[in-house]
């Protein structure tokens, strides 16, 4: 099933001239930089990256898997055979055609079942349960050790009398944590919810691909494709430019 994509993709980033890398690295720096997310990634440790963060599946989770006692529906089971076989989160978002947020649901619900192995990174932790939806943005900075129990408490008594602010705003303004952090944290899970797809020529098989909606991944599916053949589109025009750009 490791098809490896991402992989693939990436060594074809890092195999183009260092002119067209310098483009794109400018291009990306600018983007981090509008949307508050620079210091964010910068202070990330890579072990504390979640979409490269790689589950340890339990004795009882290839247990289930082998036997299926439990009765979870094919999803979990998709999701336990890509931890048994040491994909990174990324990978399995990337392998299946599934969101980081349908893929960090999949990881919480394993987690609870003791299938997987709790990560030791309380990053890990609190971004997985974040993505997921089990955690707020309170509960994240808390699991991250950012803000503590009392801190967490005083703003929720705060917000809970507050008619105009959101509760991140809040934790802004008492200082218990950066507005950039805010923003960042708040796109991170806004992104999560999108799919991301490197080549539609590449489908998952059958029996990796996760079972929803039928018609409804279907519909996902080819306009994602269509959205692919946009970004091609777009990488050539930019391409040619810079060329025009280098040749003056």
């Amino acid at each position: 099933m490791k098809n490896n994509i991402f992989t693939l993709f990436l060594d074809k980033v890092l195999n183009v001239p260092f002119w067209i890398k310098q483009v794109m690295y400018l291009k990306l720096a600018e983007e981090m930089r509008e949307q508050a997310c620079e210091e964010f990634l910068r202070n990330t440790k890579p072990e504390d990256i979640f979409s490269t963060f790689v589950p340890t599946i339990t004795f009882k989770g290839k247990t289930e898997l082998a036997e299926r006692k439990c009765g979870f529906d094919n999803n979990t089971y998709n999701f336990l055979r890509c931890c048994a076989e040491d994909l990174s989160m990324l990978e399995i978002s990337v392998n299946t055609f599934l969101s980081m947020e349908e893929v960090a649901k999949y990881y919480e619900l394993c987690l609870e079942q003791n299938f997987i192995k709790n990560p030791n990174s309380p990053e890990i932790h609190a971004m997985a349960g974040y993505i997921a939806g089990k955690f707020r943005i309170g509960e994240y900075f808390k699991q991250k050790g950012i803000i503590d129990i009392d801190q967490l408490r005083e703003t929720i008594l705060t917000y809970q009398n507050s008619n105009e602010k959101k509760f991140g705003e809040v934790l802004v303004d008492k200082g218990y944590i950066k507005e950039d952090d805010l923003k960042a944290i708040l796109l991170l899970k806004e992104e999560a919810r999108k799919r991301f797809i490197l080549d539609h020529n590449v489908m998952p098989k059958s029996e990796t691909a996760f079972s929803n909606d039928s018609q409804k991944y279907e519909d996902e599916i080819r306009a994602l494709k269509e959205e692919n053949i946009k970004l091609k589109r777009k990488m050539l025009q930019l391409l040619e430019l810079v060329k025009k750009n280098a040749q003056t």
